[in-house]
């Protein structure tokens, strides 16, 4: 057995970078967190005040608020971590390349087609191991899918049907009120939330992506379609409805944290490392969590629909929608000449055709990695993580899933993708492999 262990460097200490630094808490034999950089000191006490619980330690002079503070320093780790707003991945990522560093960036790897590319760029040049947060390639689950796909158990795969159900109060969390509202801010919703759906259809799959259509808009979260009898109310602690519009905040946070709840979404709204009635009270009544959802800035599609053809004539579909009581247990039924696969997130219903008779099957690969508190993503976030301190510790780059040449190909799908929603034509995505290559 390897004895080896890991150092790495959160740089953006905010709930992702919070998920993976729990990797180190769990492993502290295989993997240390060194260093953070965080702007917002309340989101690095946080982290901070878990390691003191453990009696672990992270160096003084190696809490920073800026990065570049970070880089200045001689390479003192294996790693490093980067969970900024998406739209400041792409010069840490490539500044810490250049320096030598081991990175993991969270999905989307960067918002605009020609920062991905010179990503992976300066991760080849460097040569450093790079994963992205493509948690949903990690899971047993998917990785019997892909199993059942490459055995023919279900002849050859003719159609995919996928769904993203978002759900209704976390996508108002997330994409009016948060981080993901508007476009110019952040991204457009489809890379945001589903660049990783659409990831997941290629891996499975397992064949290239030759064109693409879409179509999707801001149906619901829009001035015009505010109740009347909201009336002029900006904020909802004003509203005369604010006890039953299912997208309140009253309901989303104040009741939770009223009830004791100090994790997602509750955590997310307040500027402070104390979690309680009084600072999520403070957080509605003047942040951007507290307003109405119909009188937001907010511009990114509720609700889109994406088609793709593969190289062999496959066809697939996408679906993503905000208004779903379960938030991201997400549906796919998968078709084949021999058989299907009806798959919700858990389980996985296997249906087979042999000489005009049917049987079935229900397959239930693990999922939860006993003990860890690594549960996100039905615990992918673990197999994400820990594929790659395994991929750093035995110099084995095959730990890691999501690496940068398939990331490359599957992020420009979707950047084509959403031209094809805008533009209302379908792209021919033939050329993307070209691309990818020429990246190296």
């Amino acid at each position: 057995e390897i004895e080896m262990k890991i150092r790495y460097i959160i740089i953006g200490a905010g709930n992702r970078g919070n998920v993976y630094a729990t990797y180190a808490l769990e492993n502290p034999n295989v993997a240390e967190v060194v260093g953070i950089a965080e702007p917002q000191g309340f989101r690095t006490e946080a982290i901070l005040r878990r390691f003191q619980e453990a009696k672990i330690t992270i160096p003084a002079e190696n809490i920073v608020s800026d990065w570049r503070d970070i880089l200045a320093k001689e390479k003192f780790a294996d790693a490093v971590v980067v969970t900024t707003p998406d739209a400041l991945h792409v010069e840490p990522v490539i500044a810490f390349a250049n320096k030598g560093y081991h990175i993991l960036v969270e999905k989307p790897m960067a918002v605009q087609e020609e920062d991905c590319i010179k990503m992976v760029k300066a991760i080849k040049d460097n040569n450093v191991f790079f994963a992205v947060g493509h948690v949903m390639r990690y899971t047993p689950y998917t990785q019997k899918i892909k199993e059942v796909i490459r055995n023919g158990t279900i002849g050859d795969v003719v159609n995919i049907q996928h769904v993203e159900p978002v759900g209704f109060f976390h996508f108002a969390h997330s994409y009016v009120r948060g981080n993901w509202h508007k476009e110019s801010d952040s991204t457009f919703s489809l890379m945001a939330k589903c660049c990783h759906d659409i990831d997941w259809i290629r891996y499975v799959l397992g064949r290239r992506c030759t064109s693409v259509s879409s179509f999707g808009s801001l149906n619901h979260f829009r001035k015009e379609k505010k109740p009347k009898a909201a009336g002029d109310a900006k904020r909802c602690l004003d509203c005369s409805i604010k006890e039953e519009c299912p997208y309140s905040a009253i309901g989303i946070y104040l009741e939770p944290a009223q009830r004791g709840l100090k994790g997602w979404p509750v955590n997310i709204i307040v500027r402070s490392p104390v979690v309680d009635v009084e600072s999520v009270t403070e957080a509605i009544t003047n942040g951007p969590y507290g307003r109405c959802v119909y009188e937001g800035e907010n511009d990114v599609c509720d609700n889109q629909v994406v088609n793709m053809e593969f190289e062999d004539g496959q066809t697939a579909s996408m679906t993503m929608i905000a208004f779903s009581k379960e938030i991201c247990v997400r549906k796919t039924r998968i078709y084949g000449t021999h058989g299907e696969m009806e798959c919700d997130g858990t389980n996985i219903r296997l249906v087979t055709f042999s000489n005009g008779q049917t049987s079935t099957d229900v397959l239930t690969p693990q999922a939860m990695v006993p003990g860890t508190a690594m549960i996100g993503h039905s615990g992918a976030d673990w197999y994400l993580m820990h594929g790659f301190i395994e991929a750093i510790r035995t110099g084995d780059a095959s730990h890691i899933l999501s690496g940068p040449l398939e990331t490359l190909e599957s992020h420009l799908i979707v950047f084509a993708a959403e031209k094809s929603r805008k533009e209302r034509t379908v792209i021919d995505t033939s050329g993307i492999a070209e691309k990818v290559l020429q990246s190296q």
